[in-house]
């Protein structure tokens, strides 16, 4: 006597319909995706473009991602110290210019620090709270990209480190 699963898996129709429906399921997918995503556009001078924060910039992580389609840039923080804070600015493409702050000082014209315009430096004055955010603005071909990130990220503090300070100090 047959069990009803092995009848199930014998007949030809269902396991056709088995080997079928995952492809369907993918190819929708993506025709989905082709017929109701936005596509996109290059960015216009002079106009402004929001940067899309990432998850790394709202954990002690060190550093902060922001893009918006081919702007990509990452926002290093080089610690605390004397109550200062140096920040440091990699783009995947040259910048003509950044400007940074935090939301209780005025903003500052970051320092290029090489010659493609990639890499750009600042010291700030430390955070006074946890809920202070850094506000960064930054052109390219007469473009304009700004974001608002907590200060969050701006210490590297990991679970290994946090377990390693328990032990020496005991």
């Amino acid at each position: 006597m047959m069990s009803a699963v092995t009848r199930l898996l014998t007949n030809k129709h269902v396991v056709i319909a088995m080997l079928v429906a995952p492809v369907l399921a993918v190819i929708t997918y993506f025709a989905v995706d082709a017929s109701v995503s936005e596509p996109p556009k290059a960015a216009q001078p002079g106009q402004s473009y929001p940067l899309a924060v990432r998850s790394n910039c709202r954990y002690t992580s060190g550093f902060c991602q922001l893009e918006n389609g081919d702007m990509k840039l990452k926002l290093e923080s080089q610690g605390v110290e004397n109550n200062r804070l140096t920040l440091r600015l990699v783009s995947e493409l040259p910048l003509e210019g950044a400007q940074i702050g935090l939301t209780d000082i005025t903003p500052q014209t970051m320092q290029i620090r090489d010659e493609t315009g990639t890499t750009w430096t600042v010291t700030l004055p430390a955070p006074s709270s946890e809920e202070t955010q850094i506000r960064l603005a930054v052109s390219m071909k007469g473009s304009h990209y700004y974001a608002e990130t907590p200060v969050t990220f701006i210490e590297h503090k990991t679970f290994y480190t946090e377990h390693q300070q328990s032990q020496d100090a005991s």
